[in-house]
């Protein structure tokens, strides 16, 4: 592996920032992103510019983010993927060592989500009628082990159901595929499912929190443990950057988002999209990692999930 070479200059940042989102346009690591790009020149003093590499459930942006130089010009969106990837086989990098947090934006727990002309009101409902007709329905996710696929096989596997799993490169196709009727559930994030809902083309029959959302479009949407299935999704977006950033660079990078996320204005932008600030310092998003990383990996285990998805990957 080529060693990475690191420019320093003598005021960071003097040039715009390459920002990678690892997943299609208009998913919610790209609105999430979108937003960053909007703050960025006053918080960090420079443009980012966003790329999408979208793929492998965001394996290959975070190779390309894994093998840049660490010089602070190039960061990623991250999610919980990171931790699951390195699971399912070998990965071109091990990305819980290859990227250092910079900080965690938000929380985004998992929905199902079902076009409201279809006649299920909840998961008891989904599951009966998933039972009398095995194999029929479809889920879309957005990759071969992304977090939404993990709860949807999570959701299968625990309801005892047979349903057919459908990969894509982001939310916003896995929600397409949804209202296009090519797909009957969709595993998605509240940043998707939040103005369907709204407008009465969705149905959100359950999420993945600990408890039921204070945003009012989803106060009503009950957790998937009070309709008797146990998936507690912790799904989170955050920021990355290759491993071995200088010092000097890294308190930069961690004090201007710092300040980005917690912006009233950025904070309300957020909640617009049906998703919740909760920010985490390195030290702490590093602490997350370490500790999602366990449940995640015992969860896809005692499940059957893990063997699932090597199988599908394929």
């Amino acid at each position: 592996m080529q060693e990475k070479t690191v420019t320093t200059t003598k005021k960071y940042p003097d040039k715009p920032i390459t920002l990678i989102v690892p997943f299609g346009v208009g998913g919610g690591t790209d609105l999430v992103a979108r937003l960053l790009e909007k703050s960025a020149p006053i918080y960090l003093g420079q443009p980012l510019v966003i790329v999408n590499k979208p793929g492998a459930a965001g394996a290959l942006g975070w190779n390309e983010l894994a093998g840049a130089a660490p010089d602070g010009y190039t960061l990623g969106i991250t999610g919980a993927e990171i931790l699951l990837q390195p699971l399912y086989g070998q990965t071109k990098y091990h990305y819980p060592t290859a990227l250092e947090p910079i900080a965690q934006i938000t929380e985004s727990p998992q929905m199902i989500a079902v076009l409201s002309s279809q006649p299920w009101q909840n998961l008891n409902d989904l599951i009966a009628y998933a039972k009398q007709h095995p194999g029929q329905l479809k889920f879309g996710h957005a990759g071969i082990g992304s977090m939404n696929h993990v709860v949807g096989e999570s959701f299968a596997e625990n309801a005892n159901i047979q349903i057919e799993q459908v990969p894509y490169q982001s939310a916003a196709e896995v929600m397409a595929s949804l209202l296009g009727g090519h797909t009957q559930i969709a595993v998605t994030t509240a940043a998707l499912g939040k103005e369907q809902m709204k407008s009465g083309i969705v149905r959100l029959i359950a999420i993945g929190s600990g408890q039921r959302s204070t945003d009012p479009v989803f106060a009503n949407v009950p957790t998937f443990k009070e309709q008797g299935v146990n998936i507690v999704d912790r799904g989170w977006f955050g920021i990355a950057a290759p491993k071995d950033l200088p010092i000097e660079v890294k308190n930069k990078l961690s004090n201007g988002f710092k300040a980005m996320i917690n912006d009233p204005d950025f904070k309300k932008n957020i909640e617009s999209l049906g998703l919740e600030v909760k920010y985490l310092d390195p030290k702490e998003s590093a602490e997350r990692w370490l500790d999602d990383g366990e449940k995640l990996t015992k969860t896809v285990q005692e499940t059957g999930v893990l063997d699932k998805i090597k199988s599908q990957k394929k």
